[in-house]
């Protein structure tokens, strides 16, 4: 059925001089945030730094191209500071937005596509998610670039065979999944576009070159894992809880999971631009969709339905439905535009608000507080101080050699006291490591002395030989009120139990 709705107010247009305006603008104002941010690098940002310390195809939790990207920024700079950690967020943002604007063109032409391609920039710069991991250096920032890359490529085959540009959608798809895994739950999607839609077939000589140039690619990663164990893998089994069922609960625990799932994309994007791609839902469904739209359809939803299974039968978290986002504001942007432009402008004034707001709270990380006296921003402060009371205490106890076993203590202490003269490990538990620290820096055979343990349980060894120099509870962030315990203890005592 041909779609024969338009919106009434199709005089309303946004210039593609004001779009970019925007664009550059609200990035300007996230990087001028980013060097009076007060915050300290959360365990993950401060972990992707240390990775890329210490450079290699593959780490513990993760694929490789965050700690590549965040050596690239601090070997430009000369500098390990905060700012320059996170400064790729902000401009990886700004280049997908401007990447979105040319896929649109390449997939809607004539005046619609003139007109929809400063919105769908707009709409993707000021997204809640986008403004959130633009004040933190984050996978997903990196991963929907090349995924968009990938889809911009992915048209242009569509309309005739090029080396080049299958080159390119392998390669966008090859680094797309060298920063997050989560890119293989676009390919169904894709695999039903292109065995329902004739309009989204390629040629299987392309189909083969993005292949082959994909897998070259992925595998130096692939190889890791092979010699790792399979770290990364178990690593990513653990946290879905795959083969566990999703733990206990029953079935009212499950669809919780999933409907929690649903609920949190509405945040995610907004909920404007998620109830427009549910919208394109039930339009395919009645018949009213074209050929372009459904393309639309089936590299987004389908992306967000297959986590939302697997929140439903084990866990997922909101964020893992990033590459849904591409080709979703596309589709969120261009039903809106021809329907209701009324839904676009509410959209860019929730995001816009949402842009403003959040740098701000990481420049007064210490003073905005919720109504129940918790500061706002209370998981990204306080982690410092912690590590450099660590650092006063080995420092009186005269123990240089640190040992720790919580990863966010241990991603802080690597960080903080980078450059002083203290040795940090991690505990070693035996059998399969809980964290990269654990699997790379664990305390070796050749500590044979005193170490100060720092731990958030009491702790005692054999024959009574730990000696407690300090318990304390940190006054700031995430782990305020809770008890750490900082003892001097023979290395010994830490060995794995046989």
């Amino acid at each position: 059925m041909p779609d024969t709705t338009h919106s009434r107010t199709d005089t309303q247009k946004l210039s593609l001089g004001l779009g970019l305006a925007i664009i550059f603008g609200v990035t300007l104002w996230r990087v001028i945030m980013l060097l009076l941010n007060r915050t300290d690098l959360f365990v993950d940002e401060a972990q992707y730094w240390f990775w890329g310390q210490n450079l290699d195809f593959g780490y513990y939790s993760k694929p490789p191209m965050i700690a590549w990207v965040i050596r690239f920024f601090n070997t430009i700079s000369g500098s390990d500071s905060t700012f320059w950690i996170r400064v790729s967020a902000p401009l990886f943002h700004l280049a997908t937005a401007l990447m979105l604007m040319r896929t649109t063109r390449r997939l809607i032409d004539g005046d619609a596509g003139r007109d929809i391609e400063p919105w769908v920039g707009v709409i993707f710069i000021t997204l809640p998610a986008a403004s959130l991991s633009a004040v933190l250096v984050s996978t997903d920032t990196i991963q929907i670039l090349f995924v968009t890359i990938a889809i911009w490529a992915f048209l242009g085959l569509t309309k005739r065979s090029s080396v080049l540009e299958a080159l390119i959608l392998g390669i966008s798809l090859g680094i797309a999944f060298l920063t997050k895994y989560s890119v293989l739950f676009l390919l169904p999607g894709v695999g039903i576009a292109m065995l329902t839609l004739r309009s989204a077939r390629i040629a299987w000589r392309d189909v083969a070159i993005a292949a082959i140039a994909g897998a070259i690619v992925v595998a130096p990663n692939l190889w890791w894992n092979v010699t790792h164990g399979a770290a990364t893998v178990r690593h990513t089994q653990t946290i879905a809880h795959w083969g566990t069922g999703g733990g206990n609960g029953g079935l009212l625990k499950h669809v919780l999971s999933a409907l929690g799932f649903v609920g949190a994309q509405f945040g995610v994007v907004g909920p404007v631009v998620f109830y427009a791609m549910l919208w394109a839902g039930w339009r395919l469904i009645r018949g009213q969709s074209d050929d372009r739209e459904k393309l639309l359809f089936w590299f987004s939803v389908p992306v967000v339905a297959l986590i939302t299974l697997q929140a439903l039968f084990a866990k997922a978290y909101a964020n893992w439905a990033v590459t849904a986002y591409a080709a979703g504001t596309i589709l969120a942007v261009w039903l809106l535009y021809r329907l209701t432009k009324k839904g676009l402008v509410t959209s860019l004034i929730i995001g816009g608000v949402v842009a403003f707001v959040i740098p701000i709270l990481t420049v007064f990380a210490y003073d905005i507080k919720l109504p129940n006296g918790d500061l706002v921003m209370k998981r990204y402060i306080g982690r410092s101080a912690i590590s450099l009371e660590i650092a006063d205490i080995a420092t009186t106890a005269k123990t240089p050699d640190i040992v720790g076993e919580d990863r966010d203590i241990l991603a802080d202490l690597f960080y903080t006291l980078k450059g002083k003269p203290f040795h940090i490990y991690a505990r070693n538990f035996g059998g399969f490591p809980k964290s990269y620290y654990e699997q790379n820096f664990s305390l070796p055979a050749t500590v044979t002395g005193s170490v100060l343990y720092v731990s958030d349980d009491p702790f005692d060894c054999v024959g009574g030989q730990a000696e407690l120099v300090k318990s304390w509870s940190p006054d700031l962030g995430d782990m305020k009120g809770k008890t750490l315990y900082a003892y001097r203890v023979p290395a010994s005592c830490l060995s794995p139990k046989s």
